[in-house]
């Protein structure tokens, strides 16, 4: 039988994620696709329900959100090894974009954003990371992992309450810009999570995970939720790629449903995707998941190194949106821009918690795949 497929894939090794990208059969399908709403209206809800705003507050936001990530685009080129970051004030409603050199200020008003001196640039915090991440294998069992946090100007190394010195001297004995670094005491402890089962697609005996996002050709997907030549089911597809740990991507090419650029809302209906511009730090984000269905929060830090049991994961983008089992590789989308795809976290929906994406641009760099878009 022929049937539409609305991304609906939920997890299996790490957070078994939300469905996101829509799978249609054939044309004789026999049902219909959810109908699609606009992006802003779909979002809107959410935001509503999880960020406290208004209806009108989140219309604003939706709008700066959007300038700021077109600025954040040029400024981060414009500006160079002068550029120290950038982040979402929600309360100005601008970007902040940190400066290494204050004659540079001017180029950043200009752009419409609000200069913020900065005492390292982002290439020595992200060189930072890099040199942690040469060491991670060395790191103490209580570091969770740590990120470039651009409003605070510094890497935050997050490690279990009372492991700070531990974790300070691990930091010492890399050789990195230690100054640059700031330790963090905290209860997460990220992690894979049990398989599920459930409506989605299915990897292999029965394990399942979420369509992240549709490409010509079939859907990305986590990782660590099947190896390069597994087969799947509901949808019928073949995993082409895939990487984990290290990186935590994959894609599935697909050979009779149709990939379409919709994402699935859980309340019948679906968002288009539009692109994939990278939104800033700050903003607002979504995701989808077959267990806890459409959930918002902050995007939090960038390039977030995480310590999963099975290895060390790097480039991940961390966000106070809350998932669980069931919810892994699924898609996170601002607006209609697709961000990335579920990997994995710490916490759950109810008390709350922290949850990780693979950022979708270079999953689609890697493999040389094209965004199905709207």
């Amino acid at each position: 039988m022929k049937r539409r497929l609305a991304a609906r894939l939920a997890g299996s090794v790490m957070l078994a994620a939300g469905t996101v990208a829509a799978l249609t059969m054939p044309a004789t399908a026999t049902g219909s696709a959810p109908p699609e709403t606009p992006a802003a209206t779909t979002q809107l809800d959410a935001m509503q329900r999880d960020l406290g705003l208004t209806r009108d507050q989140a219309l604003q936001r939706f709008d700066q959100e959007a300038e700021a990530a077109r600025v954040e685009q040029t400024l981060s080129q414009s500006l160079g090894g002068a550029y120290g970051g950038s982040y979402f004030d929600a309360q100005q409603g601008k970007l902040v974009v940190l400066v290494t050199d204050q004659a540079r200020f001017d180029e950043v008003r200009a752009a419409g954003a609000v200069p913020r001196l900065a005492n390292f640039s982002a290439e020595q915090l992200n060189g930072v990371i890099a040199g942690l991440n040469a060491r991670s294998a060395d790191a103490p069992k209580a570091v969770s992992g740590w990120y470039h946090k651009a409003s605070e100007n510094a890497v935050i190394l997050t490690t279990r309450p009372g492991s700070a010195a531990l974790a300070a001297q691990f930091v010492q004995a890399t050789g990195v810009l230690s100054e640059a670094v700031r330790v963090v005491e905290s209860l997460e402890n990220p992690r894979t999570y049990a398989v599920i089962g459930g409506n989605a697609y299915y990897i292999g005996s029965g394990s399942r995970c979420s369509v992240g996002f549709s490409v010509q050709g079939g859907f990305v997907t986590a990782g660590h939720c099947g190896q390069t030549g597994a087969t799947t089911s509901q949808p019928t597809g073949r995993f082409e790629g895939s990487t984990f740990p290290g990186n935590d991507y994959a894609w599935v090419s697909v050979s009779s449903d149709t990939p379409e650029p919709l994402v699935n809302k859980y309340d019948g209906t679906t968002i288009g995707v539009a692109g994939s511009t990278e939104a800033s730090e700050g903003s607002s984000i979504c995701r989808s998941g077959s267990t806890t269905g459409w959930q918002c929060g902050t995007l939090e830090a960038k390039n977030q190194s995480v310590q999963y049991p099975q290895g060390t994961v790097t480039g991940l983008t961390r966000t106070s949106a809350c998932a669980e089992p069931g919810d892994s590789g699924g898609s996170f989308i601002t607006n209609d821009q697709a961000q990335g795809v579920t990997s994995g976290g710490s916490g759950n929906c109810s008390s709350g918690g922290t949850t990780y994406y693979q950022p979708v641009n270079p999953i689609l760099q890697t493999y040389g795949l094209t965004l199905l878009t709207q």
